[in-house]
Order: C-alpha cells, then sequence, then structure tokens
C-alpha cells in the first residue's frame, strides 16, 4: 500500500512517531489557528476543495508538509508530490505530463506539492508558471525562507502566501501529551509517563518544532527500561540526553528569568560586551522568547545609550524586526549585534531622566492650559477664538529658532533634559547651550535698547 505522497507506507512498528501521529484532518492539526482557524479563508479553500495556487511559508516543524498530507486526504484532484532537493526539471516535464493526461482522459486536475520550492533554481521554478497559468496544476509549494526573495516573481504574483508560524508551547505539549496517551498511533503501549520539568525542557528546546519535540520523545520512551510497576518514567535527565541539549536551571516564569534578563542588561550598560553576549547566550539556550530579549534592548537603547548615539536605538529595532522576520536560531545574531552594539556604545541616561521628571510634573503640579500662541488655528473659527495669534514661526528667524513660551512657568519645575558631554549628545548640548546664549544675548539688548 502506498502513502499519500506515493511511497512506500511503513508498518507502525517501522515509521517514526511523527510520522504514526501526522494529524489526519484539520481537527487533529495543532496550531496556525491564524490561517486555518474557523471560517479562515485557507480552511474554507481546503473544505470546499477550491484551492488555488499557494506558497506555505514557515519554519521547520510548523505542519506545512502536514497540512499538505491532509489536503491529499480530501481532495478530489489528483496528488503529486516531490522534494525540490532530489527532482529536477525532467521529473517536473512528468509530473506536467501525466496531470495533462488525467485532463483530457478524466477531466480531473492535479495538486502538485513541492517541498522545499526556494531550492529550485529560476529556470526549473519558471517550467511550472505556464501550467500553473493555464490551470493543469495547482501549485502548492513549501518553504522554509521568505518566498519573495527565493520563489520567482511571476510565481508569487499567481499564487497565495500563508505565513506558518512556530507552534507554540501550549501546542507543542498538547501533541507530546498526545503521543504518549495514543495507543494506537503513538506510545500509549509503553506506559510511559513524563515530569513537568522533563516536558518543559523537551518543548522549550524543540524550538516550536513538533518533529524534533516527538523524536526527542519516542528516543527518551524507547531507550527508559521499565520500572518494577512496568512504567517508564522520562525524567528532565532523561530529556536532555534525548534532545541533546542539557538543562539549564531557568525558569521562564521564575526569579531566573527576571535575574537572568537583569544580569544582561546591567552587562549591556557597563559597557561589557563579552558579559552581555553571555547572558544573551544563556536566555536563548534555556529557550527564552526572542521577542522579550529584543523588547528588553530596545527599551536599553533608548535609556541608557540615548541620544550619546541615536543610531542604538535604530539597531536595537532592527534586531527586534529580524526575530519576527527570521527567528531562530538565526535571529541569535543580529540579536548579538545589537547587544554588542549597545554595550559599546556612549551612555547618557538624559532621555530617561527627562522623561521621568516630565512625568513626575505633570501627576504633581497643577496642569494650566495650552497657551493660546501654541493652540490649533488650522479649524472653523479658532482664528476668532484668537489661537495661534502671537506665535513665532521659528523657521521665519536665524538659525531656525526663536525664544518664546511653549510650558507655562507654573508647570514646570526644573529643566528635563540635560543632554551629557558624551558621543552625539556632546554635539546637541552645545548647540543648546549655543541657542540659550543667543537668546540671552537679544534678550539684554532689547533691554538696553528698551524694546
Amino acid at each position: 500500500m502506498t502513502t499519500l505522497f506515493g511511497e512506500q507506507e511503513e508498518s507502525a512498528a517501522q515509521a517514526p512517531l511523527a510520522a504514526r501521529m501526522r494529524p489526519r484532518d484539520l481537527d487533529e492539526f495543532a496550531g496556525q489557528e491564524h490561517i486555518l482557524g474557523a471560517d479562515k479563508l485557507l480552511r474554507r479553500a481546503i473544505e470546499r476543495d477550491e484551492l488555488t495556487s499557494a506558497i506555505f511559508w514557515g519554519p521547520p516543524g510548523c505542519g506545512k508538509s502536514t497540512l499538505a498530507s491532509i489536503i491529499a486526504a480530501q481532495s478530489k484532484f489528483a496528488f503529486e508530490n516531490f522534494s525540490a532537493v532530489t527532482a529536477g526539471v525532467a521529473d517536473i516535464r512528468k509530473v506536467i505530463e501525466r496531470a495533462g493526461q488525467r485532463i483530457k482522459i478524466n477531466r480531473q486536475r492535479t495538486i502538485l506539492f513541492v517541498d522545499e520550492i526556494h531550492r529550485f533554481n529560476k529556470a526549473q521554478q519558471d517550467a511550472f508558471l505556464p501550467h500553473v497559468e493555464n490551470g493543469t496544476v495547482v501549485l502548492i509549494g513549501a518553504t522554509t525562507e521568505n518566498p519573495y526573495f527565493e520563489v520567482n516573481s511571476p510565481l508569487i504574483s499567481r499564487s497565495r502566501i500563508f505565513r506558518f508560524e512556530p507552534l507554540s508551547n501550549e501546542h507543542l505539549e498538547g501533541i507530546v501529551r498526545r503521543a504518549l496517551e495514543d495507543k494506537d498511533r503513538g506510545l500509549g503501549a509503553y506506559k510511559a509517563q513524563i515530569d513537568d520539568e522533563a516536558l518543559r525542557h523537551i518543548v522549550d528546546v524543540s524550538g516550536g518544532d513538533a518533529r524534533n519535540a516527538l523524536n526527542a520523545l519516542e528516543l527518551a520512551v524507547m531507550t527508559t527500561p521499565p520500572d518494577e510497576t512496568g512504567v517508564r518514567k522520562i525524567n528532565v535527565e532523561i530529556a536532555a540526553e534525548a534532545i541533546q541539549q542539557r538543562v539549564l536551571k531557568y525558569d521562564k516564569s521564575g526569579d531566573n528569568h527576571y535575574d537572568a534578563i537583569s544580569a544582561f542588561i546591567k552587562s549591556m550598560r557597563g559597557s561589557d560586551p563579552d558579559a552581555a553576549l553571555y547572558w544573551l547566550a544563556r536566555m536563548i539556550s534555556a529557550g527564552e522568547d526572542p521577542k522579550f530579549i529584543a523588547r528588553r534592548m530596545i527599551i536599553q537603547a533608548a535609556e541608557d545609550v540615548g541620544n550619546a548615539d541615536p543610531m542604538a536605538l535604530l539597531i536595537a529595532n532592527a534586531a527586534a524586526q529580524a526575530v519576527q522576520f527570521v527567528g531562530l536560531p538565526e535571529a541569535q545574531i543580529p540579536l548579538a549585534q545589537a547587544a554588542i552594539y549597545i554595550s559599546c556604545a556612549p551612555k547618557s541616561n538624559a532621555s530617561y531622566i527627562g522623561i521621568s521628571r516630565a512625568m513626575k510634573d505633570v501627576a504633581e503640579r497643577q496642569s494650566p492650559p495650552v497657551p493660546i500662541h501654541l493652540r490649533d488655528s488650522n479649524y472653523p473659527g479658532a482664528k476668532k477664538l484668537g489661537h495661534g495669534e502671537g506665535y513665532k514661526y521659528p523657521h521665519d528667524f536665524p538659525d531656525h529658532y526663536v525664544e518664546q513660551e511653549y510650558v507655562p512657568e507654573s508647570a514646570k519645575s526644573s529643566p528635563y533634559y540635560e543632554p551629557s558631554d558624551l558621543g552625539h549628545e556632546a554635539k546637541i548640548k552645545k548647540r543648546l547651550e549655543g541657542l540659550r546664549r543667543e537668546s540671552e544675548k537679544n534678550a539684554s539688548t532689547d533691554s538696553e535698547t528698551g524694546q
């Protein structure tokens, strides 16, 4: 008997656990609710058997091939599958020829699933195009790479892009527990038990990849002898061996989580790039959410570097975008770059102090109305109310600066922003001091001339 993908079906005893536990329908499918939830476009298309060409884009183990197998099982279309790793243009021609024959003989269309489509070169991808256009095949490509970079524009324009996300820890935990309990396809017959710490370790280290988690679970169960009661008990040491990553004492919701991020922040603030990289590596290895790390670096760049080096905030924000765009493990590189840049940058907390002082005044002092010359004068009737009257437009004055009241005296207790003498902020300080001196000079001149 052959599988949905045309390969010789293995017996339950031979097939890996990940293959045996592959969901058989959409109800068993875990994750990707943003594209497969109730009444979502892709789910409707699968259920109604009205698929058009599509690209499934996401990290390994998130369900791209699994969803293709579900489509193959449910669709009235013929289903052809091959991998771009092993197939060439000659194989494509054979598939297209078979698809053409099906249309001629019984008017049956073909879904062509191409795994790792990004591995095809431009010529190979071009070979699909006319057959996608004339409806001979419905192309479904799966890729771990950004299709906008790795797939030809003509194919992209004729396909819907569906972005698959890494499976959440909750999804992975459900998949692992289901595999432990399932006696037909899973490990239920082995009477295996896994403690909470071992389960968390497998889930955390799997990085959103169900295949990794199930492979580790199978190895752990099959290599653990039963105790005197016949139960195979999986503890965290066994789990660490199975997934080949030692356990780091790190509770993402407890003290370790806060202590590690604190050490990371203080290392960057203290201009020690090596220490920052160490704590970054510790957090990544322990399964810390990289988005959390990126958010903390954005705050760090503004709070402790500030305008002493404005590029720090841009680089931190770019690293955060890279985390979303690339994902781990590769995202550790832009995270490291940002951590090094922040660590080595000149430091100033003037922005942090400035907003803190302003927030304190807003909370503790009276809130006078906006001065009349600063009020909006653009809406009908505003000028009749005197809004904007007396406002001095800075661009009409030398150096594009003019002294005028921007905050009522009663609202402000003291200067908020006091730039440091470091980095770019030294230039800011010099400019502000120059403007103030010029303002004082003009005020003195006006006083002497009686103006």
